[in-house]
């Protein structure tokens, strides 16, 4: 039987000590073509730099699935939209029961919901739509829950339409483009890259959202809020179109260690300049913007950091 020194038990001890408080995080994100994947390979890079012992796991996901998945334990951190997470937090549909380790790290900006159809497809309102095809994403993203509700506030469900396509941004575009469908809806920044990639081989035509349908929206979900994609945003869109939108945020297990996500939200805020060279819409953000309430329970990791910058 071969003897073992006792410096190399100390090495093993203190090596397997290491690979021990070594921590991974998972950090749910989105669809490919959507602004969330990039922005959570940004995250990864901020935290592995600034947060010592952390490695982090970026994983595709959806608005509601992320905060399943927080809730669930099967991620520490997600990207969320305020008006589903929201529901979350009161335990309304699509969740079966309140998301009560679900915690807000931080606000990072605004996603507009977007209806688009080929110009040529006399779809000129959400009213048109009836025996159309639509091409959306999979249940559990929140683009997907906003198109059923637009739906419905103008008495219209899946069932009028002639056929209904689940899948990435990337497949929209392409059954946009095969003539596989007229419509295409999806959640996400202004100018969308999987928008413009869909109007550089087909005329668009981005629909409205007027008052009257968004205050029937307001009362299915009180998250919902008005914007304007601005004129000019996409290829022949000579005016400014009204329609809706939410906040979208970073959520953390409520249960994840305070110091950790006290760490987390402080390189984040001080980072902000390599966010806003992936997605423009954070350019600019700050630690206030990043404190912003959209009625979800601060992580308390969170609420330390931004007691102490001054911003709550």
């Amino acid at each position: 039987m071969k003897l073992v020194s006792k410096g190399l038990i100390a090495t093993a001890i203190a090596l397997g000590a290491g690979v021990a408080s070594a921590q991974q995080l998972k950090l749910m994100t989105g669809p490919q073509g959507g602004s969330w994947y990039p922005l959570g390979g940004a995250i990864q890079n901020i935290i592995e730099k600034n947060v010592a012992g952390t490695s982090v796991m970026v994983l595709p996901g959806a608005g509601i699935s992320n905060v399943k998945g927080v809730q669930g334990g099967k991620a520490d951190l997600g990207f969320g939209n305020g008006v589903s997470t929201v529901d979350g937090v009161a335990g309304r549909e699509p969740f079966e029961s309140k998301t009560s380790n679900v915690c807000q790290v931080a606000t990072l900006y605004f996603q507009y919901f977007h209806m688009v159809a080929l110009a040529d497809s006399g779809i000129k309102s959400p009213a048109d739509l009836k025996g159309k095809a639509l091409s959306t994403q999979q249940k559990g993203n929140t683009g997907e829950q906003m198109t059923r509700a637009v739906l419905e506030v103008y008495g219209q469900n899946y069932g009028t339409l002639s056929k209904v396509n689940h899948g990435s941004y990337n497949d929209s575009v392409s059954q946009l483009k095969d003539n596989q469908a007229q419509v295409f809806t999806l959640i996400t920044t202004v100018p969308a890259s999987s928008v413009m990639d869909l109007a550089s081989a087909r005329d668009i035509r981005v629909l409205e959202v007027p008052d009257d349908k968004l205050k029937e929206l307001q009362k299915l979900n009180g998250g919902y809020d008005k914007r304007i994609i601005k004129a000019g945003s996409y290829p022949k869109q000579d005016k400014d179109v009204q329609t809706i939108g939410t906040w979208t945020h970073l959520i953390a297990r409520c249960d994840l260690p305070q110091d950790t996500v006290y760490k987390i939200t402080k390189a984040l805020a001080e980072n902000v300049d390599n966010l806003g060279a992936v997605v423009k819409a954070v350019q600019g953000l700050t630690a206030k913007d990043m404190a912003t309430n959209i009625g979800v329970p601060y992580h308390p990791g969170a609420m330390k950091y931004y007691k102490e910058a001054k911003v709550l």
